[in-house]
Formats: C-alpha cells, sequence, structure tokens
C-alpha cells in the first residue's frame, strides 16, 4: 500500500483560519484540504440549513416535467413511476410515488427484472404501461441514454419524464423533458446528485406549486441519504445538505421500512457508514436475489408489522447474496491463478453461471485481491453481461468508452458500470479492454493508497477534537473521515487476532509516555508480527468511537500498519 501523506496548506493559510474560527491547528488544516478558506464557508459546513438547498426550477426541463405531471393529474391519467433495481433506483421510485399518491391516487410503480429486462427503460415495462393504460412514465436513476425505449413508447402514446444522473450521451431521448444535472445545457448549480436525488428535486418542484414548503419534505430525507450513501456520490454540497437532514430522520422518525431494517443494531445514534453497510446491502439484496419490488414495497409500507415480515424476507435475500457472492468470489480467483494473468493491467473474468445479481459485488471483492480495473462477466440470455469495478483515481467508463465496438450496451461512473455484449465479442474486449487501460493508466494507479490527512500524537486526540470531528460528519467522497498518521506506536501487550480467520487484528497502543488507546483493524490480522516483542510500527487510522454494552470509548480505526520509519 502506497501512504500518501498529503501536502500540509501553507502555515499563513493555517493560522489565518484559525483565527477566524478560533480554532486548533488540526481543525483548521482539515479544513483547508476540503476547500475550506473563510468564515462563511466554515459556517456553512458545520451547520448546512435546508435554505442551502437550491431552487428546483434551475435545473434544465424541470417546468416541463412539473406541467405534463400536472396536466396528467388534470386528465386522470395514470402515471408510472419506473427506476432501476439498485438501492438509488428503488429508493427513487419509493420516494416520488408515495409523495406523488399524497396528492393523486392513479400511481403505479415499475423495477424492471434484473434477468429478464436488464438494465434501464425496457419494452417489457413500456408494453406493460401500454396493457394497463398508463400514458406518462417517470423513469428515476435511468433513462438518459434510452432513445430507442422512448422512440418506441412514444409510438404507444407514452410519454416519457426522464429523472437521470449518469452520463448522457451525444445526443438526448426525446421525451417530454429530460431532468440530468449532467446535461451539458443544463445550468443547475449543482451537478453531482444520485438518482434519487434528482427524484427529490422534482416532488419539490410539484410541491412548491402546492405552497408545500422544504420542511414539508423532510420525511422522505431518509430515502435521499440512503441512496446517497450507496451511490457512493461526492458528500458535499447539496448532497451534504440532503444526507445530514436524512440521517436526522433515520435516527429520530425513519419510515417503517427502513426503522424495521435497522431495529437490532445496537447502537443509539447510526451514522452514514452505517446506512452504507447495514441498509443498503439489504435493499440490493432484494433485486440481486428475488425483485426490486420488494424493496419498494418495504420502503413505501406504513405498517411497521407488515415492514417487519417484508424487512425479514430481505433479510433473507441478503444471506443467501453473501453466499453467492463468497462462492464466486472463490471461484473468479482461483481462474486468475489458473489462467496466469496476476501480472496484467486488468482484471477480467467470465463463467456462464454466476449469479448476475452479484457480479458487482465479485468485481468488488476482486480488487482488494488484484488491484486493477476490474469486469465480472456472466450469461444472461443469448449475451454475456458484465459489472466494471475501478481503483482509485482511474475512470472506468472512459476505458469502456475507448472499447465500445466490442460492445452492445454500456453505462455507469468513473468507479462503476454495467455492460452487455456478444459472446463472440467477449475475447476482443478483453484484449481491447487490457491494452487501452494499459496504455493509459499511470503506474502508481496499481498499487492501492492510503490518503493521510496529517501527521499527530495521541496527545492531540482530545474529547474537543473529538466532538469537531462529529462535526465533519456525514462522509463520504471529497469528504472522507479524516485519515490520520502516528508513528513511534508500541502495542501493550494484549495485540491479537479475531474473525474466524484471524483476519481482524485488535491492539492496545500506546506512544512514548502516553496511555494506551484501544485499536481495531479489519483484514489486517496478518500484521499482528509486526506488533509483536515491542517492535515500534506506524499506524494510519481514523478516529472511532465505539459503543460495547452502552459504553463510549474512543478508538482507533486502523486503516494500515507498517515499520516505523526511523
Amino acid at each position: 500500500m502506497r501512504w500518501n501523506l498529503k501536502t500540509k496548506p501553507e502555515k499563513e493559510k493555517i493560522q489565518a483560519l484559525q483565527n477566524a474560527l478560533q480554532v486548533d491547528e488540526i481543525t483548521a488544516t482539515l479544513l483547508l484540504q476540503r476547500g475550506i478558506t473563510t468564515y462563511e464557508e466554515a459556517k456553512s459546513f458545520f451547520r448546512p440549513t435546508l435554505n442551502d438547498l437550491h431552487d428546483p426550477f434551475l435545473m434544465k426541463d424541470m417546468d416541463k416535467a412539473v406541467d405534463r405531471i400536472e396536466k396528467a393529474i388534470e386528465n386522470n391519467e395514470t402515471i408510472m413511476v419506473f427506476g432501476d433495481y439498485d438501492v438509488d433506483g428503488t429508493t427513487a421510485v419509493a420516494l416520488v410515488s408515495s409523495y406523488l399518491k399524497t396528492i393523486y391516487s392513479n400511481i403505479a410503480t415499475y423495477i424492471p427484472d434484473r434477468y429478464a429486462e436488464g438494465y434501464g427503460v425496457s419494452y417489457k415495462g413500456i408494453d406493460f404501461a401500454e396493457d394497463n393504460a398508463i400514458s406518462l412514465i417517470i423513469a428515476l436513476d435511468c433513462g438518459i441514454k434510452s432513445i430507442d425505449h422512448v422512440n418506441y413508447a412514444k409510438e404507444k402514446g407514452i410519454d416519457f419524464i426522464i429523472g437521470d444522473h449518469h452520463r448522457p450521451g451525444e445526443t438526448l431521448p426525446n421525451a417530454v423533458a429530460v431532468l440530468d444535472p449532467k446535461r451539458k445545457d443544463c445550468s443547475y448549480p449543482y451537478d453531482e446528485l444520485c438518482g434519487c436525488g434528482v427524484g427529490f428535486k422534482l416532488i419539490q418542484a410539484i410541491g412548491s406549486k402546492r405552497n408545500q414548503s422544504i420542511e414539508y419534505f423532510i420525511p422522505y430525507l431518509d430515502l435521499v441519504a440512503t441512496a446517497i450513501a450507496a451511490d457512493i456520490v461526492p458528500m458535499t454540497g447539496e448532497n451534504r445538505v440532503l444526507a445530514k437532514f436524512g440521517m436526522e430522520v433515520i435516527n429520530s422518525t425513519p419510515r417503517s421500512g427502513i426503522k424495521a431494517l435497522i431495529q437490532n443494531v445496537k447502537k443509539q445514534i447510526l451514522t452514514i457508514t452505517d446506512v452504507v453497510f447495514i441498509v443498503a446491502p439489504r435493499i440490493n439484496a432484494a433485486g440481486r436475489i428475488k425483485h426490486g419490488d420488494y424493496a419498494v414495497r418495504l420502503l413505501t409500507e406504513f405498517n411497521l408489522e407488515q415492514a417487519n415480515e417484508f424487512a425479514s424476507e430481505i433479510e433473507q435475500f441478503n444471506a443467501d447474496r453473501k453466499d453467492l457472492d463468497k462462492k464466486i468470489t472463490k471461484e473468479a480467483l482461483q481462474q486468475i491463478i489458473t489462467n496466469k494473468e496476476e501480472e496484467n493491467f486488468t482484471t477480467v473474468v467470465y463463467q456462464e453461471d454466476w449469479h448476475k445479481g452479484v457480479i458487482g459485488i465479485v468485481a468488488s471483492r476482486l480488487i482488494e485481491n488484484h488491484y486493477r480495473p476490474t469486469v465480472v462477466f456472466t450469461k444472461s440470455g443469448d449475451k454475456l453481461a458484465a459489472s466494471a469495478r475501478s481503483v482509485k483515481d482511474f475512470d472506468v467508463y472512459n476505458a469502456l468508452e475507448a472499447c465500445a465496438e466490442h460492445l452492445e450496451q454500456f453505462g455507469g461512473h468513473m468507479y462503476a458500470a454495467g455492460m452487455t455484449l456478444k459472446e463472440e465479442n467477449y475475447e476482443n474486449f478483453k484484449n481491447a479492454f487490457e491494452n487501452i487501460v494499459k496504455e493509459t493508466i499511470p503506474p502508481e494507479l496499481l498499487t492501492p493508497e492510503i490518503a493521510i490527512d496529517l501527521e499527530i500524537n495521541f496527545s492531540d486526540i482530545t474529547p474537543k477534537l473529538i466532538r469537531i470531528l462529529k462535526q465533519f460528519e456525514p462522509f463520504g467522497p471529497q469528504n472522507m473521515h479524516p485519515i490520520f498518521m502516528s508513528s513511534n506506536c508500541q502495542d501493550t501487550g494484549y495485540g491479537k487476532n479475531l474473525g474466524s480467520e484471524d483476519e481482524h487484528l485488535k491492539l492496545f497502543i500506546k506512544q512514548d509516555t502516553e496511555e494506551g488507546i484501544g485499536a481495531i483493524g479489519f483484514g489486517l490480522g496478518k500484521n499482528l508480527s509486526l506488533t509483536k516483542n515491542k517492535n515500534r510500527f506506524q499506524i494510519a487510522y481514523s478516529i472511532d468511537e465505539n459503543e460495547w454494552k452502552n459504553t463510549v470509548s474512543t478508538q482507533l480505526n486502523l486503516r494500515a500498519i507498517q515499520e516505523n520509519n526511523e
């Protein structure tokens, strides 16, 4: 692992911000590293308000979208809310459909089947709309490249409103309205919303015509926060405001479906990290193992008893997902070793019976083992379908675009994408992908990096610092949990491995004469020997609080350990 200690801001800038905010050097440094240079910017960062949210009508086509929905209500048309089967898509459908039902009754929802229909707007979904006399489809978290599908619907007299956040192609679909802040001709002030975030702006716009204030929409923010956490969008600007207030809802008055998912979590206050690791995988498991409809049903259920029943079904889907994920990862790793591909610049694997619902997770697991841009293929009908994942700072979407001649379709982001291709094109794609990555990736990106904000001593870890760090939440891309480094550390002799395979590490670390601090290192079990015999070592870590039997204590969450550099 590459240890990358960030360049410290200029001393004068640190001092100026310290004086303006009356904070210590560590806090001022962390803020400057996040682009916060003034009192006003710091106030906005630490005390975001709902007034920081932008006018939804600044988004291109928002007025057209609202007018078409109002016309549908006036003419008693049935509106279908369509969304992808992942967390972002299902929360977006739950959010928009549940709001629309408060003002109008003819609302249907539709989540495509991952296996029978695949990602995005489907012909089967449009045929369903035609069969049920549905004349308006609102597509969320998908649709920005569905040009043929929208034309197909238009021939049947069905209008589309698209609410997406993925990168558009050269041509936009011929929809009534295309809401996507990444449109080149859209001047909306913030372009990093997730799909559910775009859905939220839509209901905010509809509500503003009904004199509903922003406070009216607070109960919907538990869904938005869940989507922001799961979709790994930047935790900046509007996303940070929505996530912060959404986490407050999750911790105070969550909807029944989310309450059912978190009822067994033994923590007083959940963080965005808890949403990522507890709530999101369960919602995702519905679409991966069975059908995304299960997630929408859970998230729109008001009765807690019924929600608990839905949640127990989803819990079983998640258990099945874990088993499949483990099995397929093992098979994929064996394939890499057998084919002697460890030294490639990419990892591309394929087995026709791998479960399509977990190949994205498997791709992420493979990166943990072989740190390379990764694509995992399986058979899907008469084609191959794949999920791609990338390493830090490498744009896998651009690499796929360079291989587009071998693909049937593809879409996604810098770090995650999906695609389909004909089986006879698999080897050509595999070779082209390897070559384009080899030509374009800086060699250092093939080694995992731990980005360290600051080197500190244990004496700096005070209750005041911990209180301030809490105010940096919610954490996410571009506002990651601060990572510190400390040198000259020793274990006090209580170091041990944890986990069924000794994969984790538990230490009690001291530095010079300071009192020891408890530390946990998930996945760092193999480093135990480094800490034995009073060896001195360096650690990279975040500062967390450990809650155990209603007692809260400071704990270091170890990210990496290495020998002490004298």
